[in-house]
Parts: C-alpha cells; structure tokens; sequence
C-alpha cells in the first residue's frame, strides 16, 4: 500500500514538532540560598548542594546558588532572586525565615521552599525534620561505645532546634544504659555559635576531661574544633547532618545524616513535573528524613550488635512503636 506524500510530510513535522517540544519543566530556572556560611561547610550547606547536584545530573537543568555572609542579605538576596525570574527558590535554614516571609509575600507566583523552619504562605513549601528521632539512634549507639559511661553533646546556638538534638540523643542512650551520664554544652546564644572552632574545641576539652570518651557535635563550623579535640585525645566523635565519617576516618562512630540533599533534590523535581505543593512536610526515619552512617571509614567502629540494634530501633521509631519525646513540643527532655 502507498502511503500519501502528504501523511509522510505530516508524520515528519510532527516528529520535528515532538523532538524540539521542552520535556515538561525543562524551562524552569531554580535556585538555592544557602544559610550563613560556606557552600562546603561539610556539613547542612554542602547536603543542600549535594541535593541540587544530584538534580542537575539527573535533569542536566542547571541552577543558580547563592551563599550570604551576613544577616542583612537575606531579604535582598531573595527578592533579587524572584524579581530575575528564578522559580522554585529553595532556601537553606531557620534563620531566612523572617525575610522568606517578606519576600514570599511581594511575589505570590513564585514557588518557595525553606528547609529547617515554617514559613505559612500559599507559595511555600516548608520542610522539617524530627531531628529527635535520629539523634536517639546515634545517642543509643554512643551508649553502646562508651567505655566510661560517660557521653557529650556539643551544639551550636542555644536554640530549640538544638535542644531537640540533645534531648533525642540524651533519650536514646539511656534507652540503652540508663545511668549513663550525658554532658550538654551550647556554643553560644546567637548565629555565631555555628561558625566558633575555638569554641568548640574548648567545649570538646572540657567534656573530654569530664571523662567523657563519645561526643556528638552538632553545631555548624564549630563542630570543627570539637572534632580536633576528640581526635587529639584519641576519643570518638558523632558527625551531623552529612556524612562526615570521612573527615577522620576511625575516630567517627557514624554520622547523624539528616536529609536535607533530599528535601532540595524533591522540592526541585516536584516544581520539574508539575506536582509541587506548599505546606508543611515534616520528615523523621519513616520517610527516609533522618539516618546514620555506615561505611569504609568507621565499619570497624560499629558491631554486629550494635548495628542489629541500631536498625531494630530504627524500625520501632519508624512504627511508632518507640516514641521519642520532641523538645520543642513543650521544651522539656524527660532525661
């Protein structure tokens, strides 16, 4: 049978047509404002870099970031963002909140998502996570290490966010001992307290000569020097929010990995393939939100024992068949 010239002509124009159409969401152009501090911070900036790489890769959309250094910025960083066309703008830590709010306000059409805080706008999308239920697992994990019964907590600025990881840590290993002893210290009680090595190498010092032989350091660049302390007294550290076991290898335990990498990568394909909602997501060990770290470099750390364990609680919490007491609900830690 021929085939009319005229379907052919049609056939191959709508092939044309077919292959020069943009797959749905290629002409987006996104964008991601990380909180004070450097883009390979090593920790809660570079896992919102890790996310928006792994978009990139898997897209070949490219994306505009943007670090800010002061405060100050943040309002004027955003807007700039918004008003050059930038949709969706993902934006990194508690402390943009107030000028998200602003900002989100004067341009309703652009699509927004902040990590770590709430912002309520019909235009953002603002991601949690239940830091309480992940720290436990590692506090349980830190009781099982502990020679002397004795564990630390180093956190950043002295705020309920922090506490939450304290508290779920201080739970979870006396899940397992409950007369271990869980030492808390604060860097500060402002912004700063996330970027103050000196201060935390002395707070690291000062638990490690407590007797403390595990220490679990959540607070931004700070982390650095209580890391550097662990590591001269030959002592075990916990990382947090990416994987840090690589940093020193056979001094991390494991790493808190709180899933920030996702909350950006997810956020980004959700505006790509036209499902992007606002609201509220709050992501704890049942929605992959919160895990900890087993690789090369502390695989000789952890024990059968303790890794069945760890995975067994995980399993509980994820059930909700292990509840873990959440600081910020009442701002209380039951231990």
């Amino acid at each position: 049978m021929t085939i009319p010239a005229s379907i052919h002509h049609l056939a191959a124009g709508l092939l044309i047509t077919l292959l020069a159409a943009p797959a749905l969401g290629d002409d987006l152009d996104p964008a991601l404002v990380y909180a004070l501090g450097a883009k390979f911070d090593k920790s809660f900036n570079e896992a919102a870099h890790t996310g928006a790489e792994r978009f990139r890769a898997d897209t070949g959309i490219a994306y505009r970031d943007v670090e800010t250094t002061m405060a100050v910025q943040r309002e004027q960083t955003l807007r700039r963002l918004a008003e050059r066309g930038h949709d969706p703008i993902v934006v990194i830590g508690f402390g943009q909140a107030a000028a998200l709010a602003v900002v989100a306000a004067e341009f309703p059409d652009t699509r927004f998502t902040l990590v770590d805080a709430v912002v309520e706008r019909p235009n953002v999308r603002s991601v949690v996570f239940r830091e309480h239920e992940g720290a436990f697992v590692v506090g349980a994990l830190a009781a099982m290490a502990s020679r002397t019964g004795i564990i630390g907590f180093v956190g950043g600025m002295d705020i309920p966010l922090v506490r939450r990881f304290a508290c779920g840590y201080a739970q979870g290993a006396k899940h397992i001992d409950p007369d271990i002893r869980v030492l808390q210290n604060m860097a500060g009680t402002t912004q700063a307290a996330f970027n103050d090595p000196a201060t935390g190498k002395e707070l690291g010092r000062s638990q490690l000569d407590r007797g403390a032989d595990v220490i679990f350091a959540a607070a931004g660049s700070t982390s650095f020097g209580t890391h550097q302390a662990v590591v001269e007294a030959g002592e075990l550290l916990i990382g947090v929010d990416s994987n840090q076991n690589h940093l020193h290898p056979g001094y991390f335990l494991t790493s808190l990995l709180k899933r920030v990498d996702n909350a950006v990568y997810d956020s980004f394909m959700a505006a790509r393939a036209g499902t992007w909602e606002p609201g509220v997501q709050s992501l704890g060990i049942k929605e992959g939100g919160m895990d900890w770290a087993l690789d090369q470099h502390n695989r000789a750390l952890v024990t059968p024992a303790m890794e069945e364990t760890a995975g067994r609680l995980s399993a509980g919490i994820a059930r909700g068949e292990l509840p873990v007491h959440d600081y910020m609900s009442d701002g209380r830690c039951p231990h």
